[in-house]
């Protein structure tokens, strides 16, 4: 008799991305450089971000998104798809966090315009799930690039407010009201408009870390 296959004991990481789409996608940056050129730098955010969720041995990589089509990304037809459903932010982000503790002990979810993230920062997140309910990357807007959970009571992220300056900090008030204990991962900065966008590119200038789709993108944006 052949054993029993051994249970997925990696946490799951869910990047958060919508399809590629022109028009659709990064509308920010898009009035910048044309809807197009954004739609393809998002695309190359998102194979640069999931190559680094799947660098991780403990990650258990899942596309957390609005079609079971992946290849609507370009990641081939192996991939781990979980649907974000329908909602605003809050009610998204707090469905797929569940699912993932429907399956483990915590999960991770992480925004896909986050290319050159330092894997670092998703090992950071995953240890401090050891010691508190909820985990936090903070970025400069105001907002969060990753938030991951080992407890999470439904309804915590509902009716909050999105892409505001203070997104952040009212979503750590409400957490801490229901009595979850919060820790924050290291920041980073998201890719909204073309200021982020020259920055990461200065960044990659500088730096070796890999981000070859993100790189090709923005040489063939210029």
């Amino acid at each position: 008799m052949s054993p029993a296959p051994r249970a997925d004991r990696r946490v799951p990481v869910a990047v958060f991305a919508k399809p590629p789409v022109a028009g659709q996608v990064k509308t920010r940056l898009a009035s910048a450089i044309g809807e197009g050129p954004a739609a393809r730098i998002a695309a190359a955010f998102v194979h640069d971000t999931w190559a680094t969720v799947r660098s991780l041995a403990w990650a258990r990589p899942i596309l957390a998104t609005t079609t079971t089509d992946a290849t609507a990304f370009g990641l081939g037809e192996d991939v781990e798809i979980w649907l974000q459903g329908d909602g605003d932010l809050g009610d998204r982000m707090e469905r797929v966090l569940l699912r993932g503790l429907a399956e483990a002990p915590s999960t991770l979810l992480v925004g896909a315009d986050v290319p050159g993230l330092p894997a670092a920062h998703l090992d950071a997140a995953r240890a401090a799930l050891a010691r508190s309910d909820v985990v936090i990357g903070p970025s400069e807007d105001g907002g969060f690039y990753l938030i991951g959970a080992s407890r999470l009571p439904a309804g915590a992220l509902f009716g909050l407010p999105w892409s505001r300056a203070d997104s952040l900090r009212r979503t750590e008030d409400r957490l801490a009201a229901l009595g979850i204990s919060i820790a924050r991962s290291p920041g980073w900065f998201d890719v909204d408009e073309a200021a982020d966008l020259a920055r990461l590119e200065r960044l990659l200038a500088e730096d070796a870390r890999p981000a070859p789709w993100t790189r090709a993108a923005l040489r063939a944006a210029r």
